[in-house]
């Protein structure tokens, strides 16, 4: 996930390692913190892949700065990490689902159905298993399991709305 937040920001402009990790947070701080340690074997991945570049540029303190810059091939591969299929593992999905709306301006029409309906196939399909717990067949559910599935139910019961609006503005602009 963090390939596609550092590819993300830096669809924008050209940014530092600090300014990508910033743009990160200021973006995306209700989802994920990324750290310095977690950023920099990233944009290593990144620029072997060639998705990314580096130039060094002297900034106005005199200070030696590297800015990353995206490339074609990071384009592309921003869309591809964003129409990838997700983890159906319930503890990742909505973290990484949320992200991935956020990101879904760069898309088209089409590549946005498609995240749209996944999205919303797996939300449902995550949601379906959580109600099982809760039916009568599951006598072994405690009190406090049963309070914590029954807002994971309703969390994932308001998102799946979220998804059907988003569905309904992208028909509309289509």
């Amino acid at each position: 996930m963090i390939e596609l937040l550092i590819l993300y920001v830096l669809l924008k402009r050209d940014l530092t390692m600090y300014a990508v990790q910033k743009h990160i947070i200021d973006i995306f701080a209700p989802f994920t913190s990324p750290s310095f340690g977690a950023l920099k074997p990233a944009l290593t991945r990144l620029e072997e892949k060639n998705c990314i570049t580096s130039r060094k540029m002297m900034s106005e303190g005199g200070k030696l700065s590297v800015y990353y810059s995206l490339t074609n091939s990071g384009k592309s591969e921003l869309k591809r990490l964003l129409t990838e299929d997700m983890s159906a593992n319930p503890a990742q999905f909505l973290s990484h689902a949320r992200i991935k709306l956020c990101c879904a301006d760069v898309l088209s029409v089409e590549e946005k159905e498609r995240l749209f309906f996944n999205t919303k196939s797996l939300a449902v399909k995550i949601k379906a298993g959580a109600n099982s717990i809760l039916s009568d067949e599951y006598k072994h559910t405690n009190f406090y399991q049963k309070v914590i599935l029954d807002n994971t139910i309703c969390e994932l019961s308001n998102f799946i709305t979220i998804i059907e609006g988003l569905e309904k503005d992208n028909a509309g602009n289509s």
